[in-house]
């Protein structure tokens, strides 16, 4: 007999649309930043940064879990959190020198507003992922 928890979900995660809120926004900012005008160039460059970052993250997260090392676990999340900085750091500065320096604060503030998204919903998501598991 199935559990209770899992015969209500047939789709798979139930907070997978709280999860990738952040990536929901960046993507469907893209019509309001070409129509407002807003430099496109960084638009790009800050939400492919951001969409590696959070497939990396993601990865990084999956394979952590499955480590029966904890010290390894925690090793491969600090060094994908600190590729992941240098991802972000060197995108807005890359796309600032390259274009203009609109594009680079284009970038800045996308990649600054999906991680406050991201963040927030974390904290929101963590305590529910606990609950869950202990059904």
């Amino acid at each position: 007999m199935s559990h209770p928890s899992t015969a209500m979900r047939p789709f798979g995660d139930p907070l997978a649309i709280v999860r990738y809120v952040d990536v929901a926004i960046v993507v469907l900012a893209a019509p309001f930043v070409v129509l407002m005008g807003a430099p496109v160039l960084g638009y790009v460059a800050g939400a492919a940064a951001w969409i590696v970052n959070r497939v990396l993250g993601t990865a990084a997260e999956r394979v952590a879990r499955k480590k029966a090392d904890v010290r390894a676990a925690i090793g491969l999340n600090m060094g994908t959190l600190l590729l992941r900085a240098w991802i972000v750091a060197l995108t807005i500065l890359v796309v600032g020198l390259a274009g203009r320096r609109q594009d680079g604060l284009m970038a800045a503030v996308l990649l600054l507003v999906a991680f406050t998204v991201y963040f927030a919903m974390s904290l929101i998501v963590r305590p529910l992922e606990g609950r869950d598991s202990k059904r």
